[in-house]
C-alpha cells in the first residue's frame, strides 16, 4: 500500500477490479461455435462405452417410447368412444357437376372405336389484347365408329376409358363433304 492510499480507496479499487469482466483468453465465438464447444466438452467428459451399453441404452429408451405411445393411444381411444359416433369433421358431400360438352373437328378416326377431336380455341389476350390461337386434341370414345375424318362433332366428359381418353362422342354435327 502506498502512503497515499486509504485502506478505504483500496478496498474501493479492488471491488472496481471485480465488477469488470475479465478479457477472454482466446477469441470470441459464435453462439453456434458455442454450442458446439460445449457439447465436445460434455462428450469428452463422459465415460467410453461399449457398443453392447450403447444398444441396450437405445432399446431401453425404445421400450420407454412404445410404452409411453400406448398410454397415449389407449387415452385417445377412450376420449373417441366417450364421444360417441357422429362427432367429428364429417364427410364431404359429393360435388354435382355437369360433365363438360366440346365442340370440334375430328382429325383422325383411324383406331377402332376412337376419334381424335381437335378443338381450336381462340381468346384474347388479357394484358396485350391480340387474339391468341391455340388447338388442343382429345382422344374420345365412338362405340359404333360414325364418326370420320373432318366431322363436326359434339363430346362430353366421361371417366377414363383407356391411358388418353376420357370423352366419349355425343353426336355428329355435320359431316365431311
Amino acid at each position: 500500500m502506498a502512503d497515499d492510499e486509504t485502506p478505504e480507496t483500496q478496498e474501493t479499487a479492488d471491488a472496481t477490479a471485480a465488477d469488470t469482466p475479465a478479457e477472454p483468453a482466446g477469441p470470441t465465438l459464435s453462439a453456434r461455435e458455442q454450442r458446439a464447444a460445449d457439447q465436445h466438452a460434455a462428450r469428452s467428459q463422459r465415460p467410453a462405452r461399449t457398443a453392447e451399453e450403447r444398444d441396450a441404452e437405445r432399446r431401453e429408451l425404445r421400450k420407454a417410447k412404445a410404452t409411453a405411445r400406448s398410454r397415449r393411444r389407449a387415452q385417445e381411444k377412450v376420449k373417441r368412444a366417450a364421444a360417441g359416433p357422429g362427432t367429428g369433421t364429417p364427410p364431404a358431400e359429393p360435388a354435382v357437376t355437369t360433365p363438360q360438352l366440346r365442340t370440334g373437328k375430328v382429325v383422325s378416326a383411324k383406331p377402332d372405336k376412337t376419334i381424335v377431336v381437335q378443338i381450336d380455341h381462340a381468346r384474347r389476350h388479357r394484358k396485350y389484347e391480340k387474339i391468341v390461337r391455340s388447338t388442343t386434341k382429345l382422344h374420345a370414345h365412338d362405340e359404333t365408329n360414325d364418326a370420320n375424318e373432318g366431322d363436326l362433332v359434339r363430346v362430353v366428359e366421361s371417366r377414363p376409358l383407356s391411358r388418353t381418353k376420357r370423352w366419349k362422342l355425343v353426336e355428329v354435327l355435320e359431316r365431311a363433304k
